[in-house]
């Protein structure tokens, strides 16, 4: 059956959704693997697993555009190139499940991404052989992963809260009268903790039980951290709730008023959560306290923009124009209200003259820093499946994702 893909590469994860063009709009997760790249000693490259003997990238997907490239043993390889390759082999996957290839891809992006970085993800996904794609801000793709289940009229607004596990951002789009989706309001967090962080301070309060030489386990802190009933058990020690909550509560206010203050004055239909993190109920408590609309999250948010991407690739091909008003479902449920939806915008065609050059910077007076010429000009020769993950539900499908 034809279908279009979506691709969302987090810092943590990788998420593939396809929707099908035949049948419901919804899409579904096809793949979720751990965002690594690994060189080998034979000058091959592998994907999710990690092994002692070769040289690993991850958190690459953050850096496109960046002029300084990650070393890899004998190689020297730009971000956006390593993230080109990430997306290569997810295509790969998926088109061996599928048995054909997708119609079209669309990829999502940080919304703070201006034409340069676009254009340098462009550029290498050409190189690598991925030509029919689309980038898509990660708000607009919550969106539109939140439109396929309830209607949103024009002019109305959303406001997408996303917390990973390394990142985290607040965003604000609005309804167009041609039923996509534009940019109000978009802000990165930078000294706010994000899904590791909690993990960190949830493992703090078992050590100072635990004393110095106490062993706490890290896949217990993530487990616990989004699971958080009564009181938890990790490493023999007890938690309550009440514990871990005053705890963080600090980071989650502070991550609330950022949140809010990108909302300034519009008043938004709903708040929509992404991210493995905001699984934790004090995120949905907390905002629904400090915010007078819903706020709504999937079982699983950390799938959200994968299939919200699948979602706008498909509209790439048919148009919304093509797209019946959906009808009002409850497939979403945090807090107090049990509804989901999200849009997507126009997108618009790359334009390589728009992507020649960096935006200007302030002049910075640094010393140079001779990096090691590239001993070999594209990497992509080999790339060996490792570590593939289903779409069924595993415990690599729990980490925070982004």
């Amino acid at each position: 059956m034809a279908y279009v893909l979506g691709v969302d590469v987090g810092t943590t994860r990788t998420t593939a959704a396809v929707c099908r063009l035949d049948g419901a709009r919804d899409a579904e997760i096809a793949l979720v693997v751990p965002s690594l790249l690994q060189l080998t000693d034979a000058g091959t490259f592998s994907v999710g697993d990690v092994d002692p003997t070769g040289w690993t990238a991850s958190g690459f997907v953050r850096r496109v555009g960046d002029a300084v490239p990650f070393s890899l043993g004998p190689e020297s390889c730009p971000a956006e190139e390593l993230t080109a390759l990430l997306i290569m082999w997810v295509i790969g996957e998926v088109v061996a499940r599928e048995g054909e290839q997708p119609r079209h891809v669309a990829v999502s992006h940080p919304a703070g991404w201006g034409p340069y970085r676009r254009g340098q993800l462009y550029a290498a996904l050409r190189q690598v052989g991925v030509h029919d794609v689309t980038l898509v801000p990660e708000p607009f793709a919550a969106a539109e992963n939140h439109a396929v289940r309830s209607r949103v009229l024009p002019d109305s607004s959303l406001a997408v809260f996303s917390l990973g596990s390394h990142a985290f951002s607040a965003s604000v789009v609005k309804r167009t009268s041609g039923r996509t989706f534009e940019l109000v309001n978009h802000v990165e967090g930078i000294d706010h903790h994000a899904g590791a962080d909690f993990d960190d301070l949830l493992a703090g309060l078992v050590r100072g039980r635990l004393g110095k030489d106490g062993f706490v386990s890290a896949l217990e802190c993530e487990a616990a951290k989004r699971a958080f009933g009564p009181a938890v058990v990790i490493s023999g020690v007890e938690v309550t709730r009440d514990e871990f909550v005053e705890e963080i509560r600090p980071s989650v206010d502070h991550l609330v008023c950022t949140f809010t203050r990108a909302l300034g004055a519009v008043q938004p239909d709903a708040v929509l959560l992404v991210g493995g993190a905001c699984r934790m109920p004090v995120i949905g408590d907390a905002l629904s306290a400090a915010v007078d609309c819903r706020v709504l999250a999937e079982a699983a948010p950390e799938h959200s923009v994968a299939k919200g991407a699948a979602v706008a690739a498909r509209l790439v091909l048919v148009g919304p124009e093509a797209e019946p008003e959906p009808i009002e479902t409850s497939v979403l449920v945090h807090t107090r209200e049990a509804s989901l939806r999200f849009p997507v915008g126009e997108i618009a065609r790359p334009d390589d003259e728009e992507f020649t050059a960096p935006p200007p910077r302030p002049p910075v007076d640094v010393s140079p820093l001779e990096l090691p010429p590239r001993r070999v000009k594209r990497v992509a020769r080999v790339l060996k499946p490792a570590g593939r993950r289903s779409g069924s539900r595993s415990r690599d499908d729990d980490e925070d994702g982004r």
